[in-house]
């Protein structure tokens, strides 16, 4: 097992409020969705708004901008979640429920394994991106990076990163 898990964010900007009935679709896909993802093999975590069972409510970066993050396993692991199960059927409708956004919307990082991240540090993560493009500190699934290297002892007992 990795030294480290691979946390997601990603970013949507609404097309009309979730209680509009264009948003049913969406709406009603969110709890189906979300059991799959917990079911998923690989998948480690996802936030949650305090009291329920999505991230819907939770607006840290503005109040039509949905955001889901969450941490898996491996780059596979999220991979297959996203386009290799029924997940894939959401993903194709997202024009439907959201806005085209020209800058990134969606950010990957490494995280040491237990590490839960806050919606701030995947703000900084989204903004890295950005403002650099992919880089070891915030990429995507199209242009990753593995884990960071553990530092291990070599045959002189030295750390080496």
């Amino acid at each position: 097992m990795s030294d480290h898990h691979l946390a997601q964010l990603n970013v949507g900007i609404l097309n009309a409020p979730l209680d509009d009935a264009s948003m049913a679709g969406f709406a009603d896909g969110l709890a189906p969705v979300n059991a799959l993802a917990d079911a998923s093999p690989g998948f480690v975590w996802r936030y949650t708004d305090e009291g329920s069972d999505d991230a819907t409510a939770a607006r840290p970066f503005g109040d039509d901008l949905l955001v889901n993050l969450s941490v898996w396993e491996s780059p596979e692991a999220l991979w297959d979640f996203t386009y290799r199960s029924d997940h894939i059927d959401f993903l194709r409708r997202r024009r439907e429920w959201f806005q085209h956004i020209r800058e990134a919307t969606s950010v990957l990082w490494w995280v040491p394994a237990g590490h839960i991240p806050t919606l701030e540090e995947a703000g900084e993560r989204l903004g890295l991106l950005r403002r650099h493009g992919p880089t070891a500190e915030a990429f995507t699934l199209k242009d990753s990076f593995g884990p960071p290297e553990t530092p291990a002892s070599s045959t002189t007992g030295t750390t080496r990163l």
